[in-house]
């Protein structure tokens, strides 16, 4: 099993210690697509699976989730979180067993989710203490500090409810001089491209385990596709995730970082529970 480069006391250590100011952030890496962000003293937790639940779940069927990397940290002591997102309602990233605990340490933690995954939220979360924050492409809504915006995102496709709204969304962050794009689980669309180049995030977060149903991984950007969305928009620093989690479904950084090397885009690869400062 992978060892995560921080985790427990010595990752909280860190993020409780590290100072961030107005003009500098903070990003660590939780595993899949798990980042926990710092700025000034707020914290931002997207999309985090923090437990074994979908382990558990696939125990002694046909699909394993057998998990590569260990956790890094017990959701419960991330009391310090300002605001939670999900991207869309899969398990690796609306997983009661790691949201729960969260609103259990801080009640009416604002959560961040498509407007057209809110019923089914509720019914997952059941009483989970959360102030449910719906978001649509192209809405913005502010919570928790941070100002975000929804982007349709791809998974396998572009995907609606029956009133119009996105089922799958990637996200758009403003803080302060900062504007950082969260890809959530999304395949190259006609639209992305476009939405970037006029959002100008400095900084990308996007997937790279690609889109293969034969082995029953399905609706992501591969290595390449993410170098080539993160230049297209001219993102000054390209991180990837949706990797080293599940065995099934993972992929080597090594076309990410040969494809980002090719095109002189700017990349960093985090382990879990590695940090990344942001400078002015």
């Amino acid at each position: 099993m992978i060892i995560p480069l921080q985790k427990d006391d010595a990752l909280l250590h860190d993020i409780h210690t590290t100072p961030a100011t107005d003009a500098s952030f903070h990003l660590w890496w939780l595993g899949q697509s798990g980042f926990l962000l710092k700025w000034q003293d707020r914290h931002l937790l997207f999309d985090p699976y923090l437990s074994d639940s979908l382990t558990a779940k696939y125990a002694g069927t046909g699909k394993e989730h057998v998990r590569l990397t260990e956790r890094c940290v017990d959701p419960a002591r991330l009391d310090m979180v300002d605001v939670v997102t999900s991207s869309h309602s899969h398990t690796d990233h609306l997983d009661a067993a790691t949201l729960a605990p969260l609103a259990a340490a801080r009640p009416g933690l604002p959560l961040v989710l498509p407007e057209a995954n809110l019923e089914f939220a509720r019914g997952r979360l059941g009483g989970a203490p959360f102030a449910l924050t719906g978001l649509d492409a192209g809405k913005t809504v502010e919570a928790g500090g941070f100002s975000f915006t929804g982007l349709a995102a791809a998974h396998n496709t572009i995907e609606r409810d029956g009133q119009g709204r996105c089922r799958f969304l990637s996200l758009i962050v403003r803080f302060g001089p900062w504007t950082v794009f969260h890809s959530g689980d999304t395949l190259w669309h006609e639209h992305l491209p476009h939405l970037l180049i006029h959002h100008q995030p400095g900084v990308v977060l996007l997937p790279i385990n690609g889109n293969d149903p034969a082995r029953g991984v399905a609706g992501n950007l591969n290595g390449t596709e993410a170098a080539a969305l993160a230049k297209a928009c001219g993102a000054k620093l390209a991180i990837p995730h949706h990797f080293e989690m599940f065995g099934f479904n993972t992929a080597s950084t090594d076309e990410f970082t040969a494809a980002c090397k090719r095109l002189s885009q700017p990349h960093r690869v985090l382990r879990c529970g590695e940090r990344y400062t942001f400078p002015a």
